[in-house]
């Protein structure tokens, strides 16, 4: 699929306007396994970091118009976070206070964001059941009864949250794939964006798949796998933030999901972790989770496949978590990285200078005293536009030396043209079978020119130093 671009110029008279339109990213590296393409959808680059942003004003807006909240009213919402950001964007700029309960479990990062805009925030504990009255849910509807003005945001039973996603969300990645999405993996809380992205997609390809993610110790899962039903469910803990539930919310329509994909809290830590550094991507933990459920879903999808994944929020909200090596390791998660190495990192690994090369029309003595001067044993060969024609190693210059009646001339007739050659980012390890056969590789920049060369030597320092392909 190719996706077009756009240099729109954007330009808007409140914050308001910059909600919405995040950009689709490839995820070639992390995917580069896959057969299929995947993208991820950048929710985190909303201007309050997460894709809670795109509900916060229709709930606003819905009580407006009942007039339930008036000049001077309190917004109050049970929140893991993201949620009162929204909201307390919208309270900002409509004049509304705000206040927000959230579960003992959140980061620090959240609270503090949250304070920042003038809310007040209220901390209840993670480890009750809903209807127990210092959950959060309970502690919010008491604050709404104890607060004159004030109404529930009510996000888990709000129609509003499903609606901004139908009408906004739904229809930006339907135009940005062109039509041709095929699968979209979405993290399953509130429920609100994978119903409303969902009953979008319906309208327009039923053939869409919609793939919810829900974390081990959640009820999202087994509730999809009895029909709807939580009869009998107990959720259990779990340390990712913003993701599943102990109840189901009315804005989650379980009937529109296709497959419901479990993870873990380690998996959805290491590929947060994983996304940051091998795609640049700074994401959260329900990214990580969101990501850990489309690389499990992808894997076996064909080449014809685009599978997009919603990536919630920012990893700004968890420094004090995820990224802190000491709090991963003090609950129990791996902290080693395992990043496959480049073959160009290879070839660099050990300092050698820049790329030597000659051209076909090199003569033979030029060619002989250039690898003295730079003490190499081969180099690569480049044609009149920069293109690689081959190798030529000190060997067949010898050769040529020892032929009698050999004559000074270019050293086009010597160049050996069978050269393997890769794109220079092409994983260590899978150029390692050819490596094993060549003994030498040709590395490819971006534009197709010689940018270096992987020796039999550089892989042996490299694995003996490293210990890891």
């Amino acid at each position: 699929m190719s996706l077009t671009s756009s240099s729109e110029r954007r330009v808007f008279d409140s914050l308001v306007g910059a909600i919405g339109n995040t950009p689709l990213v490839r995820l070639i590296r992390i995917a580069d396994d896959l057969a299929c393409s995947l993208y991820a959808k950048l929710e985190m680059l909303n201007p309050g970091g997460s894709v809670k942003d795109r509900i916060a004003f229709g709930i606003i807006d819905a009580y407006e118009r009942t007039g339930d909240l008036k000049p001077g009213g309190t917004v109050v919402e049970a929140t893991s976070g993201n949620t009162g950001v929204g909201l307390a964007i919208a309270c900002a700029l409509r004049g509304y206070e705000s206040v927000f309960v959230m579960p003992d479990k959140m980061s620090q990062e959240k609270i503090d964001m949250l304070r920042a805009y003038g809310a007040r925030v209220v901390i209840a504990p993670t480890a009750v059941a809903p209807e127990d009255p210092r959950s959060y849910y309970s502690v919010a509807r008491r604050l709404v009864e104890q607060t004159p003005g004030a109404v529930l945001a009510n996000q888990y039973h709000n129609p509003a949250n499903p609606a901004s996603h139908e009408r906004v969300t739904g229809p930006e990645i339907w135009a940005q794939t062109e039509g041709q999405v095929t699968d979209i993996v979405i993290g399953m809380g509130t429920g609100g964006t994978i119903t409303g992205i969902g009953r979008f997609m319906r309208k327009q390809n039923p053939n869409v798949k919609i793939i919810g993610v829900d974390p081990i110790g959640s009820i999202l899962y087994d509730t999809w796998r009895q029909g709807g039903d939580p009869t009998g469910l107990e959720a259990k803990g779990y340390l990712v933030e913003g993701i599943g539930e102990d109840f189901v919310p009315t804005t989650l329509d379980l009937s529109l999901v296709d497959e419901v994909v479990q993870v873990t809290d380690a998996e959805s830590f290491s590929w947060t972790r994983r996304l940051v550094r091998e795609e640049g991507i700074f994401a959260g933990g329900s990214s990580g989770a969101a990501l850990a459920g489309a690389m499990k879903y992808a894997v076996g999808l064909p080449a014809k496949r685009n599978v997009v994944v919603i990536l919630p929020d920012s990893g700004s909200r968890y420094l004090s978590k995820i990224f802190d090596d000491r709090w991963m390791r003090e609950h129990g998660f791996d902290i080693g990285y395992e990043r496959r190495p480049t073959a160009s990192e290879v070839a660099r690994s050990r300092g050698l200078p820049a790329l030597i090369t000659a051209q076909e029309t090199d003569p033979l003595e030029q060619v002989i005293a250039k690898m003295r001067e730079y003490a190499i044993s081969q180099l690569p060969v480049l044609t009149k536009d920069g293109r690689l024609a081959g190798l030529v190693s000190e060997v067949d210059l010898l050769n040529h030396l020892l032929t009698p009646g050999y004559s000074d001339v270019s050293i086009e007739s010597l160049v050996d043209r069978d050269v393997p050659s890769v794109p220079e980012s092409t994983a260590f390890r899978d150029v390692l079978p050819e490596l094993m056969g060549k003994k030498i590789i040709v590395l490819l920049d971006e534009e197709n020119r010689p940018a270096g060369i992987l020796t039999m030597i550089d892989a042996l320092e490299y694995v003996s130093t490293q210990g890891e392909a």
